[in-house]
């Protein structure tokens, strides 16, 4: 079955829920149905078209972790601009690695503070000594970001039922392909 496009009390879109979900809901009074698909859902004694969009009838806050940026290594590359933070190199994403400022045999961790970018032959220079060992500057110190570099994209926005299309925020036009 087809998929369900829950929005916030606001019209703010919150999920996509599957279609037992939207009809429990529905049933429960908690949702107003917005939009339908041609397609119908039939019980013993009832038989209804399948809501596309549903609404809450009461306002849920979501708590959005708007500042937390996810420790990744494509997040690392990002803050640090793709730059070796020992020899100032910028390269692509493939020819670069991250190092522990402060080595794991010495206590160091895999976290935002303690982890730079790094080609691969700093990485092997530095081996498993602090930069003062090596005698190796690190160009700017590594901190957590405050906001993401990267990007995220959502798969299948070009599948969207047309109904849908009205309450999701679009920053790009969407083609006829």
């Amino acid at each position: 079955m087809e998929p369900i496009l829950l929005l916030n009390a606001t019209y703010e879109p919150l999920t996509v829920v599957d279609w037992r979900k939207a009809m429990t809901l529905w049933c429960q009074g908690k949702v107003e149905v917005i939009s339908v698909y041609p397609r119908e859902v039939h019980s013993v004694s009832l038989t209804v078209k399948l809501p596309s969009v549903i609404r809450l009838l009461r306002y849920i806050t979501i708590k959005r972790h708007c500042n937390l940026v996810p420790f990744s290594r494509a997040n690392i590359y990002a803050r640090d601009n793709h730059r070796c933070q020992y020899c100032g190199q910028v390269l692509p994403a493939d020819s670069l690695t991250f190092d522990h400022v402060v080595p794991v045999r010495h206590g160091g961790r895999k976290e935002w503070e303690n982890i730079v970018t790094s080609c691969v032959r700093c990485n092997r220079r530095k081996g498993g000594r602090t930069p003062t060992e090596a005698r190796m500057a690190i160009l700017r110190p590594p901190r957590r970001p405050l906001r993401s570099a990267t990007v995220r994209i959502a798969i299948g926005v070009r599948e969207a039922p047309e109904s849908w299309r009205d309450y999701l925020f679009w920053n790009v036009e969407i083609g006829e392909s």
